[in-house]
């Protein structure tokens, strides 16, 4: 869980605008937790459809990626694990001698469901606020 430390000593603006920053960024951050979620279930979920040995479904993670982040955008990365996975890109797109078996691009066709529930728990989340 996370938590808010604010102290209201000083000035008091300032202090109001930390406050008002790090609940903005607490929401943000868990709509699109939730958001990058749904996206990486329908990936783990694509990857089960070739299934021959579960490597590449079982090597499909996200993670939040703060390089990319700033106080207005959070951004996740959803991939496979290339050093668990080494074949992904060519069950992805195919070879000349194998059709491609897409996983990560169809996932992304849900992104209006991932919106959706992203939205409900940024509700959710100032609720609990």
């Amino acid at each position: 869980m996370i938590g808010i430390d604010s102290k209201l000593t000083g000035d008091l603006t300032r202090n109001l605008d930390k406050f008002t920053k790090d609940i903005r960024e607490q929401v943000l951050f868990s709509g699109v937790a939730a958001m990058a979620k749904v996206i990486q279930e329908q990936a783990h979920a694509n990857a089960g459809r070739n299934r021959k040995s579960g490597t590449l479904q079982d090597s499909i993670y996200r993670v939040y990626s703060p390089e990319k982040s700033s106080d207005e955008t959070k951004m996740y990365r959803i991939s496979w694990n290339k050093k668990k996975a080494p074949h992904g890109h060519l069950i992805e797109f195919g070879t000349s001698r194998a059709p491609a078996y897409p996983f990560m691009r169809p996932a992304f066709d849900h992104i209006r469901e991932a919106i959706e529930v992203g939205k409900a728990r940024m509700a959710e989340r100032i609720k609990e606020l």
